[in-house]
C-alpha cells in the first residue's frame, strides 16, 4: 500500500514538520547524521543517508552503479522482511549479527576490525553492512522455517534431474564413499613462536610413521600431553571438500593424514573406515543444492511480493 503525506503535512506545526523532514527521528536538537526521510515503511524510516550508504556498499560489491530507486526498493524489502520475521519470533541478537560480520571478514582473510576500517575508508559504516547481513539472516531463516516441507528435494527429483542432464548416476555412485574419521590436534598455544609450531609439525610427521590403526591413535593421543583426539565423525564424499577427499583416498586405513597447521595447533585425521556408499554423492548433492536454491528463490520472491503489498509505504 503506497500513499503520499501531502494532506498530513498541512496538519503539522512548522516545528514538527521540520523535525520529521530533516532528522532521523533522533530529536530536533541533534545534528548527528541529520538527514531527510525519503520513505517510511510501516512507520520505520529510510533516510537519504541510508540510501547513500547502501549505494556505496553495493558499488563496492559489484563495481557497478545502481539506479537510486533500485536501492530504495532493496531497503524497503529488507524493512518488510525484518518486520515479518519478527512477527514469527525470528530476531537475531546483536551478537549473532556480529558473529556473521566476523565470519564474513574471516572468509576475506582479515579481522572484523580490518573489515570495518576498509569500509570506513570507502565512506561506509560497518552498521550498513550489518543491516544487510541481518536482513539476509532473518529472511533466510523465516522462509526455510515456514516452508520447510515444500522446499524439500526428494530422491526421485534428484534422479530425474540427473537423467535429464544425461547423467545415469552410475559413475557418481561408484565414486562416493563413507569415511569414518577421528580428528587429532597437537596443541600449540596462541602466540607461540614459529619454532614451536615447526617442532610440533616434525613431531606430527614422526607420529604418522608409528600409527597403524585407530586403536593405536586413540591410546597414544589420549595419554599424550598437549594433544587431543576427538570423537569419531562419519561423512560421505558429498559432505567434504575435494581436497580433503583426495587426502583421505590416498591415506591407508588406520593411518593419519598429513599434518596441517590450524589456529588450534597441528591437525591430522585418523582414517578409521572407508567404504563405498550410494547414500549421497558429490553429484547428487550438487543437483540437490541447485534444486533447493531454485525452490527457495521462487518461494522467497512470491512471499516477499505478498507481504510487500500489505505494507504501509509512504514516499516523502
Amino acid at each position: 500500500m503506497t500513499m503520499t503525506t501531502s494532506a498530513l503535512r498541512h496538519r503539522l506545526s512548522p516545528l514538527i514538520l521540520g523535525c520529521a523532514a530533516a532528522l532521523i527521528l533522533i530529536g530536533c536538537g541533534s545534528p548527528l547524521h541529520a538527514q531527510t526521510v525519503a520513505v517510511m515503511v510501516n512507520g520505520d524510516p529510510i533516510t537519504n543517508y541510508d540510501i547513500e550508504q547502501r549505494t556505496k556498499l553495493n558499488f563496492l560489491s559489484t563495481h557497478k552503479p545502481q539506479v537510486r530507486q533500485d536501492v530504495i526498493d532493496e531497503l524497503i524489502n529488507e524493512k518488510v522482511e525484518i518486520k515479518e520475521a519478527k512477527k514469527y519470533g525470528v530476531e537475531p541478537a546483536s551478537s549473532d549479527i556480529d558473529d556473521a560480520y566476523a565470519s564474513m571478514s574471516s572468509r576475506m582473510h582479515i579481522t572484523a576490525d580490518q573489515l570495518t576500517k576498509s569500509l570506513e575508508a570507502q565512506g561506509i559504516r560497518a552498521d550498513t553492512l550489518k543491516e544487510r547481513l541481518k536482513a539476509d539472516m532473518v529472511w533466510g531463516s523465516l522462509v526455510r522455517g515456514r516452508f520447510k516441507e515444500s522446499l524439500q528435494v526428494g530422491e526421485k527429483e534428484v534422479a530425474a534431474a540427473a537423467k535429464s542432464e544425461g547423467d545415469d548416476g552410475n559413475k557418481a555412485e561408484t565414486e562416493s564413499f563413507e569415511y569414518q574419521m577421528r580428528p587429532i590436534v597437537l596443541i600449540v598455544q596462541k602466540g607461540a613462536a614459529p619454532a614451536v609450531t615447526e617442532a610440533r609439525q616434525k613431531e606430527a610427521e614422526a607420529l604418522r610413521t608409528r600409527i597403524q590403526s585407530c586403536d593405536e591413535a586413540s591410546y597414544l593421543f589420549k595419554s599424550m600431553q598437549n594433544a587431543a583426539i576427538l570423537d569419531s565423525v562419519t561423512k560421505t564424499s558429498a559432505d567434504i571438500p575435494p581436497s580433503l577427499r583426495e587426502l583421505l583416498d590416498n591415506t591407508p586405513l588406520g593411518h593419519l593424514t598429513p599434518p596441517e597447521v590450524t589456529k588450534d595447533g597441528v591437525k591430522m585425521v585418523a582414517l578409521c573406515g572407508r567404504k563405498p556408499t550410494t547414500i549421497d554423492t558429490p553429484r547428487k548433492k550438487e543437483i540437490r543444492d541447485k534444486m533447493f536454491a531454485e525452490k527457495f528463490q521462487a518461494k522467497s520472491k512470491s512471499y516477499l511480493q505478498e507481504i510487500r503489498k500489505a505494507a504501509m509505504i509512504e514516499y516523502r
